[in-house]
């Protein structure tokens, strides 16, 4: 048996593929298929399945790119309801790759339709070694319950039906199962995943908090307290995984634009999205855009901060950037790119037209500052189970997926300093900030992990914050 992972770091997501005999299966592809086609190339192998462990939500499937360049079938649990050509498939059916079986188990309660796929190599054993399990159970968490709430079912209800998927199925295995999910550490698709991308059966039975001895109720209400926002995009991601999406091809290269080009695209509605580091936008940028830097989380920001249909004209640090930066929009279902500023904002800069800055601000002068200005006023954008953990004296919490819908909560005419883990989210949120009229704007460098390993005083639960 060939068995292959596929991690995409930006989005914390896990792709497989599963050989044998000149045959394959890949399970919950990203939306860039390429790799696929190459890897089944180099295995000398045959594309026959896609696999879907569920509509997914937090990025874009290529799974109709890729049954359409291979004519593999696609294959979804029966309560997905896509809606193109594929195979529904209920508990207990069983697909055969090569001498692989591939034996369905039906685990809804991240999402209704959510399968788990048991991994037997029938020239060794007759037992399974491998399950894929999605976004059921993750290695140290599982899997959310909130993320259907439109489609008629409570988090409660979810989350009853995951306690089943968990108790009666998963934990039915044998401790020797090697668990393969669909996300790691940074996904929103739980709460508090691990940064590990396999595990065992056995040590997550003893390691997962989420799987020790409950009662039904008391799983309930530990799975549906403090979970993080849903991105925007998130409802919309998982109904273009409904009907699938374009082949990436059909978007085209984005095109080059001129200084003055791009001034008049933005009077007609575009919007900049700047993919610079911090201190580069800082010193620089074009009044009104977003800085999302392309180094970070950059699809899941930008998804969560801009609407799908927005139209877009990016700035980079260089023209060879432009591909990654588009492709992965398209990962998330931002599909709007019209165009690139050529020459970067050293263009822009030397064609006269107006800029903005936003000072980079160490946690040292940051402090000073807040001892001598008590204009100055503190938003930490981080979520509100990083900032209770520890934060900046006086500072305030408007996580970033939400700052834009609580500005009317800040003062536009005080100087405003804003911070996150570190120094990542603030740049995008002073962006936000600067958008709305705050002229006097600070990123604070480092974030709340270099004023706490500066020394400088802390309130909240502990002492220490973790950089993430």
């Amino acid at each position: 048996m060939f068995f292959k992972q596929f991690y995409l770091g930006c989005l914390a997501h896990a792709s497989y593929m599963i050989g044998s005999e000149g045959e394959a299966a890949v399970v919950d592809p990203q939306r860039d298929v390429e790799m696929y086609l190459a890897e089944a190339q180099t295995q000398g192998g045959t594309l026959k399945y896609i696999i879907e462990t569920h509509l997914h939500a937090d990025f874009v499937s290529g799974h109709r790119e890729l049954a359409a360049r291979t004519g593999a079938t696609i294959v979804f649990g029966q309560k997905a309801n896509a809606l193109f050509p594929h195979r529904a498939v209920v508990d207990g059916d069983e697909l055969q790759v090569g001498k692989v079986v591939l034996r369905i188990l039906e685990t809804p309660g991240h999402t209704p339709e959510g399968i788990s796929i048991l991994v037997t190599d029938t020239e060794d054993s007759s037992a399974p070694v491998k399950v894929l399990t999605g976004d059921t159970l993750f290695i140290g968490d599982v899997g959310r319950p909130d993320l259907v709430g439109s489609k008629g079912f409570s988090s409660q209800e979810m989350a009853s039906m995951l306690y089943d998927s968990l108790h009666q199925k998963l934990l039915k295995l044998d401790d020797s199962v090697e668990v393969y999910p669909a996300h790691g550490a940074g996904s929103l698709c739980g709460k508090n995943l691990s940064s590990e991308t396999s595990s065992t059966i056995g040590d997550q039975r003893r390691l997962n908090y989420a799987l020790k001895p409950m009662p039904r109720e008391q799983f309930v209400a530990m799975m549906t307290a403090d979970l993080p926002e849903v991105p925007a995009y998130f409802p919309l991601d998982a109904e273009i995984n409904r009907t699938g999406a374009p082949p990436l091809l059909d978007l085209g290269p984005a095109r080059e634009l001129t200084p003055e080009e791009v001034n008049k695209l933005i009077q007609q509605g575009y919007l900049v999205l700047d993919t610079r580091p911090a201190p580069q936008f800082g010193s620089g940028h074009i009044p009104g855009s977003i800085n999302v830097g392309l180094k970070g989380q950059f699809a899941s920001w930008a998804g969560s901060l801009i609407p799908l249909t927005t139209p877009l004209i990016l700035v980079v640090e260089s023209s060879d950037q432009v591909p990654e930066a588009v492709t992965r929009l398209a990962r998330v279902g931002i599909e709007t790119v019209g165009g690139f500023l050529a020459g970067g904002i050293t263009a822009w800069q030397a064609a006269g037209l107006a800029q903005n800055t936003i000072s980079q601000l160490s946690v040292e002068s940051l402090s000073q500052r807040l001892k001598t200005e008590p204009r100055l006023q503190v938003v930490d954008v981080r979520r509100p189970t990083e900032f209770v953990q520890g934060h900046v004296p006086t500072a305030l919490n408007f996580q970033l997926a939400q700052l834009e819908k609580n500005i009317d909560h800040l003062d536009p005419t005080r100087p405003t300093a804003v911070i996150c883990a570190g120094g990542y989210r603030s740049s995008a949120g002073a962006s936000l900030l600067s958008r709305h009229g705050f002229c006097e704007l600070f990123n604070v460098v480092g974030g709340t992990a270099a004023w706490v390993q500066a020394g400088l005083k802390v309130e909240g639960e502990c002492e220490s914050v973790a950089c993430s």
